[in-house]
């Protein structure tokens, strides 16, 4: 019975989560222009970011923490991609060698008659 009261004690949380952001097309926009020539804002951009897109200084922060967040996951991902490409263009490579040389070559029926004994 003492294990139900430990959750009748717990204090009830203070704050409800704020609800997730729908950001419109237009304040999108402008915050990806902005983030194409800077990743990091200094508090007076920050300030006028928001007070020109109707948004709060929380949601300028959250949104290019999420941005920088997204790229770096972007980067490691085309790095990864990028990897994958070296190592089929190396394994296309050696195949293509292997050909030229000849030594994947199937002998035709034309070759194997060429070698049999003459009468």
């Amino acid at each position: 019975q003492s294990h139900l009261n430990l959750f009748a004690s717990r204090p009830q949380p203070k704050k409800k989560r704020k609800s997730r952001t729908a950001f419109t097309n237009h304040q999108i926009f402008e915050l990806e222009k902005r983030f194409l020539y800077q990743k990091y804002l200094s508090p007076a951009d920050r300030d006028e970011i928001a007070a020109a897109l109707g948004l709060s200084n929380a949601q300028v922060i959250t949104w290019f923490q999420n941005r920088r967040a997204k790229l770096k996951r972007d980067m490691e991902e085309l790095k990864k991609d990028v990897e994958t490409v070296k190592v089929l263009s190396s394994h296309k490579s050696f195949l293509e060698n292997v050909n030229d040389l000849g030594i994947l070559k199937k002998k035709t029926v034309h070759d194997e008659s060429d070698s049999s004994p003459q009468k």
